[in-house]
């Protein structure tokens, strides 16, 4: 057998590695979402809806790092932020609907099974279509030097981080005043960005996506769906939609609520996108 041909055979077997890594991790993901949402019906609760979502993302980090064989730093760097970050909102989230005891986004959704189903079968695809990049990374046996775009992408993410957990912290304070009931929050972080927290959710994926491309190929750069599907899900479906048409139910009314409409960005803190 030439080196050519053991060349070919080794990346043919690490495609196969690849892909089976991939179609383990699905797996996987929709076991534990359909599981939850087995428990959720029985309970007709939503209150570990986040939880298991968050949890799900750190499980598959490790997981694949474990079944792809990738030990380098920058498989080790990945998979330790998609943890920091799993553990800071997943925590964050469930304290949060402890103390509001329930999710309004579950109002007519948690007595029907059907529609339960659906959201956490959307949870399934959220949390592998968002991961995508860093299973494609921990899957890579290649030792690629860590470089220039592993550090942008790593800052890029480490600012979201802090973009996210200062203004949910910020929002988190402001509910909490009894002097605020009734009232929005305009200050801090959300004095640039009526929804700062989104923005540093898709400023982390992104940031992972770039440190991942150092070890990209071809069609893996298409990976890039994960932050487009973030920015996407966020700004058009499950976020800002209904958090805007509540807001505007509440206090769309209010001439101080309609100044703040007017000048702060709906997304990103610079002019309006």
């Amino acid at each position: 057998m030439t080196g050519a041909q053991i060349t070919e055979l080794l990346a043919e077997l690490q495609d196969m590695i690849m892909g089976s890594t991939l179609a383990k991790c699905a797996l996987t993901d929709l076991g534990i979402q359909w599981a939850g949402w087995a428990l959720a019906v029985a309970f007709r609760t939503e209150k570990f809806y986040d939880l298991a979502g968050s949890g799900t993302f750190i499980l598959l980090a490790h997981l694949s790092r474990i079944w792809g064989g990738a030990s380098h730093t920058r498989q080790k760097v990945q998979t330790g932020l998609v943890t920091a970050w799993g553990l800071r909102l997943g925590t964050f989230l469930f304290l949060r609907i402890l103390k509001d005891g329930h999710d309004r986004r579950f109002n007519n959704v948690r007595d029907s099974p059907g529609t339960f189903f659906v959201y956490w079968s959307v949870q399934a695809a959220w949390i592998f279509m968002t991961l995508l990049p860093t299973l494609m990374l921990n899957t890579e046996r290649r030792n690629v030097p860590v470089g220039l775009r592993d550090y942008i992408g790593w800052t890029v993410w480490g600012i979201g981080f802090a973009t996210e957990a200062i203004a949910d912290q910020q929002k988190w304070l402001f509910k909490r005043d009894p002097d605020n009931a009734g009232k929005f929050i305009q200050s801090g972080l959300w004095a640039y960005s009526r929804h700062p927290n989104y923005f540093g959710e898709i400023l982390q994926w992104s940031g992972l996506w770039v440190s991942a491309t150092s070890v990209m190929q071809g069609p893996q750069y298409l990976s890039v769906v994960s932050p487009l599907f973030v920015w996407f899900l966020l700004r058009y479906v499950s976020g800002i939609p209904i958090l805007e048409k509540q807001a505007l139910k509440k206090w769309g009314s209010e001439p101080a609520f309609q100044d703040y409409i007017k000048n702060t960005p709906l997304l990103w803190p610079w002019p309006k996108f």
